[in-house]
């Protein structure tokens, strides 16, 4: 499984969990909260009614009579009245509030349910208790079977002026009538409660992209690096996952610098026999002290041709070296390409002039990059030395600067294209794939001398390592056409 749907799975997982027992503890708590409060409000209303109908109880109160009467037109009204209230997102249409006053003996004598009256209530544990000195209260289910049936008796005690019980106030609230009120409440948090794990779904999805992007870009670095690419270290905020892009940075590097020496050695070993060789074979026929003076001045010449292929292959690797081993550019400047052309030329003209080759320069527009002014004119010396080397004497060479610009809007990315074509005898089909190889080298048209094989490698790396490409045309009979491009600078729409 992927990484991503790991940490997906497991963030959700958790998260789901928290927040379905979150959610189940708010919702299981709303109905026991309402009931409390409902509670705690009959408990104060209670006592409150009955101070209020505590001389009507008092046989000896001089106004017992008409405050008895009183309370009972009171109860009786109520029954009646209507009501119109909003409370929050509930609207109440009723009053559900049940009052029943008892003596002494608990029996019934005021209350808004007139078949109460004259009951004897003392078994109930709200009048019970209450007449005991005790908190009464009792819940009691008018139909058994029915849980919103359910009834909430709060009793109070009415004390005389010694604090003797005298008889008890019970107020009787049904569950029904705060079931809205639980229902919206449900409703409310589980609604919220959706809108939270939705949005930390969302933070969850976009921790889990962010952390995978991370290391996608990671594991893309790596296979760079096993492609030969060269790519700096993939950054990131979190320090564990930039400490890893470093060890794998400093990694690369060292394997790199293993298989790089190892490499290097082998091929140097193996082309530096040759020359070695012709030489060694060249000094001990010199030994023989009979040889003709034309043969002893070939096997000098000869020595001295090796030697200077052997200067050609050490100074050629170092130049090869020095550009693999860069990442990227240290320190780019913008390089003017037409003058920087224009010098390279120049340098090269004496030697097609010794040949009677001409060098035809055609500048479309000067355009300018940003790299290593020093590696690119080492690249276009090797470009401009293999195309004197394959032209025949009197031939030409044609080198032209171009421009051209893929299709974009507000910003465009313009590439130079650099062109060196010669007059020589081409390619051959054997060697079009091999060119770029590291010491593969074809022989040239004068005396059959082969290069170093290390020029067109040199122009790859510094063409990549400027964000450009080098490829090779094959227009037999008329020659090779080499074409270096590289990005220029990026020009803004108007």
């Amino acid at each position: 499984m992927r990484i991503s749907l790991q940490v997906a799975a497991g963030y959700f997982l958790i998260v789901g969990l928290a927040g379905w027992f979150v959610l189940d503890v708010f919702v299981e708590e709303v109905e026991p909260g309402v009931r409390d409060t409902m509670e705690d409000t009959l408990v104060d209303s209670a006592n409150l009614i009955a101070e209020l109908v505590a001389p009507a109880l008092l046989d000896p109160h001089p106004q017992a009579p008409l405050v008895g009467r009183l309370v009972a037109e009171a109860l009786e009204h109520y029954r009646w009245r209507t009501v119109e209230a909003a409370i929050w997102q509930h609207r109440k249409r009723t009053l559900d509030l049940r009052v029943y006053v008892t003596d002494g003996e608990g029996r019934v004598v005021f209350s808004t349910e007139p078949h109460q009256l004259g009951k004897d209530y003392s078994r109930w544990n709200d009048i019970y208790l209450t007449l005991a000195g005790r908190y009464g209260a009792r819940s009691t289910r008018t139909t058994p079977s029915l849980d919103t049936s359910s009834v909430m008796h709060v009793a109070a005690p009415v004390l005389d002026r010694d604090g003797g019980i005298i008889g008890v106030v019970s107020l009787a609230k049904p569950a029904y009538s705060v079931a809205p009120i639980v229902a919206i409440s449900e409703a409310k948090i589980r609604d919220r409660g959706l809108v939270l794990l939705a949005i930390t779904a969302v933070i969850g999805a976009l921790f889990t992209w962010h952390l995978t992007r991370a290391i996608e870009r990671l594991r893309g670095y790596a296979r760079a690096v096993t492609a030969g690419e060269r790519r700096d270290p993939p950054r990131s905020r979190a320090r564990e996952l930039a400490e890893l892009a470093d060890a794998l940075g400093e990694m690369r590097e060292r394997l790199e610098g293993k298989q790089y020496v190892e490499r290097y050695l082998h091929t140097l070993t193996h082309e530096l026999k040759s020359p070695l060789a012709a030489i060694r074979g060249a000094a001990e026929l010199l030994t023989e002290p009979d040889m003709p003076d034309p043969e002893r001045r070939r096997f000098l010449d000869n020595i001295r041709e090796q030697s200077d292929r052997l200067t050609q292959i050490a100074d050629r690797l170092l130049e090869l070296a020095r550009v693999e081993q860069q990442q990227t550019l240290a320190r780019p400047e913008p390089v003017e390409l037409a003058a920087l052309l224009e010098e390279c030329v120049e340098g090269f003209a004496p030697l097609a002039a010794q040949r009677d080759i001409g060098m035809d320069l055609r500048i479309g527009r000067s355009l300018q990059v940003q790299g290593d002014r020093f590696l690119l004119a080492r690249a276009l010396s090797n470009l401009l030395d293999n195309a004197l080397g394959f032209s025949p004497d009197g031939g030409r060479i044609r080198i032209e600067l171009l421009e051209s610009q893929p299709s974009g809007r507000r910003e465009r990315l313009t590439w130079a294209e650099i062109a060196i074509g010669d007059q020589g005898p081409g390619i051959p089909d054997y060697a079009r794939d091999r060119v770029f190889e590291r010491f593969f080298s074809l022989p040239r048209p004068r005396a059959g001398r082969r290069g170093t094989g290390l020029g067109l490698s040199f122009v790859r790396e510094v063409a990549e390592l400027h964000g450009g490409s080098i490829a090779l045309e094959d227009r037999s009979p008329t020659g090779t056409r080499a074409r270096l491009r590289l990005p220029a600078v990026v020009s803004r729409m108007p």
